[in-house]
């Protein structure tokens, strides 16, 4: 029964090819409302009576998938605005899908405010809130924000979920790179599509409002999401951003390239499943999950380095590698991973080899020596941090740094 209301917040690649499209596919809303303050995005998909495209890649090529009757605003504009707030206070499902959870409370029409105000004034049973920003609080940074901003008592059932999204997906502008991929536009006459790839196994809090069932159903509900996002921030991402840095090292353009590089995909292998898979195994193995097993890491493993290099999907080195600074935070994917290693006692030499190759990537950026300048530049990517492992982080980073160059 198409008895639930969907409202998102924003409109990239993980709202419109995950969220939106699994609503859209399950056949159980009546109403999916978009905010986004995109006007011309918003225009487009408007005059295009709430129809767009995504590009799916799978495994044996691009999959081109239409999703119809969307109602799209822009929260900017007042009239947009008060639509937006009456389907807030319809909907059993609302998604924030932004660049980062400091968009939840910016601008006087923030998205804070505007849930706050079709939450306390909303006639569904109950509403459930995904929260799709890159950060394991997401949903308690929200929830904290929506209720600073409410003016009287919220009347119905309300949770705040945290989601793992290992769903890899990115938006192509330029018009030469739409054609050359073949790749449908979101919508006629605007050069900007969406690539996203076919993976949809995307880990949320469980909810356990009563007799409550999401419309979205494909979901895989977690009681505590901490262990799992801990398998993708040093599992996934750690191996994403270490094959697009030892790619840059060899000039590589495309991550498709690493496939045949066996070199390079050994490193990869086994810095996901000797260095970040042993220590994961080792911490949460009292869990009694599959993920946290030797079989299901090795699966979990080889599954993502298959999909990281999918030629349909057709990442490039210079988007994954992007960011370095952050990336190469004390306590991020790359530097975070050697730590859980070495907390574990194992010696990450695989996770060192890619730390290096970023380092020469970072270095290359800022037109700096990477072996002469080695500590300097991590001096400043870490100066707002500390670890028990410092040191010993430098030692073994130095060690590859140097066989690296040499």
């Amino acid at each position: 029964m198409a008895g639930h209301v969907f409202t998102g917040f924003g409109f990239g690649p993980i709202q419109s090819g995950l969220f939106v499209n699994e609503a859209f596919s399950s056949g159980n809303f009546s109403r999916i409302v978009i905010a986004e303050i995109n006007r011309i995005l918003v225009d487009a998909v408007r005059t295009n009576n709430g129809c767009y495209y995504i590009n799916v890649a799978r495994s044996d090529g691009i999959k081109t998938v239409r999703i119809d009757g969307i109602e799209i605003y822009n929260p900017a504009v007042e009239q947009d605005r008060k639509v937006l707030i009456e389907a807030l206070s319809k909907s059993t499902e609302i998604v924030t899908s932004l660049p980062s959870v400091s968009f939840y409370d910016a601008g006087s029409n923030s998205v804070a405010s505007l849930v706050a105000q079709g939450l306390q004034n909303s006639t569904a049973g109950a509403t459930i809130v995904y929260t799709a920003e890159n950060n394991n609080r997401a949903a308690e940074i929200l929830e904290e924000k929506v209720n600073s901003k409410l003016t009287k008592k919220i009347n119905h059932s309300v949770q705040y979920l945290n989601t793992v999204i290992g769903k890899m997906s990115q938006v192509v502008n330029d018009s030469g790179e739409i054609a050359e991929k073949k790749l449908k536009t979101i919508v006629p006459g605007i050069d900007r599509a969406f690539l996203v790839e076919e993976f949809n196994k995307i880990l949320v809090t469980k909810c356990k409002i009563e007799n409550f069932k999401p419309g979205i159903e494909v979901f895989l509900e977690k009681e505590d999401l901490l262990p799992f996002e801990e398998a993708k921030l040093y599992g996934h991402n750690a191996i994403h951003a270490l094959l697009a840095y030892l790619g840059a090292y060899k000039g590589y353009k495309k991550m498709a390239e690493l496939r045949e590089d066996k070199g390079v995909m050994r490193i990869a292998r086994d810095a996901f499943i000797k260095e970040s898979g042993a220590a994961l195994i080792k911490k949460y193995a009292y869990l009694n999950q599959e993920l946290f097993t030797e079989q299901g890491y090795r699966t979990y493993a080889e599954d993502l380095l298959e999909r990281m290099t999918n030629p349909y999907l057709d990442d490039t080195i210079e988007r994954a590698a992007r960011d370095p600074q952050r990336k190469l935070g004390l306590n991020d994917r790359i530097f975070g991973t050697m730590q859980l290693a070495l907390e574990q006692g194992i010696e990450p030499v695989n996770m060192a080899r890619g730390a290096a190759a970023g380092i020469v990537y970072l270095a290359k950026q800022e037109k700096l020596n990477s072996q002469k300048d080695f500590k300097n530049i991590l001096a400043q990517l870490w100066r707002d941090s500390n670890s028990r492992f410092k040191s010993e982080l430098i030692r073994i980073t130095e060690n590859e740094l140097i066989s690296l160059v040499d």
